[in-house]
């Protein structure tokens, strides 16, 4: 899923409020017995899931290319 396809409400949460939200939604889905009036729950989900899974993967890069600098350039931190 591109990262632009998410909801722009989402990509305005930081991940912790994100991961609050997927909690929330998972408590509301664990009691509800009728699936069909959740459909737009699990849309909901995916998307939150997919917004964090994105921004781990962004900060996994920024983390690998700063140890990349530092290996490139041991010397410059002196």
């Amino acid at each position: 899923m591109n990262f632009k396809n998410i909801p722009a409400d989402i990509r305005n949460k930081s991940i912790e409020e994100a991961q609050k939200e997927v909690s929330e939604i998972i408590e509301i889905l664990e009691k509800e017995e009728n699936l069909e009036n959740s459909i737009e729950k699990y849309h909901r989900l995916i998307f939150l899931n997919n917004y964090i899974e994105q921004k781990f993967k962004d900060k996994s890069k920024n983390i690998s290319k700063k140890n990349f600098e530092n290996i490139q350039n041991p010397l410059s931190k002196n």
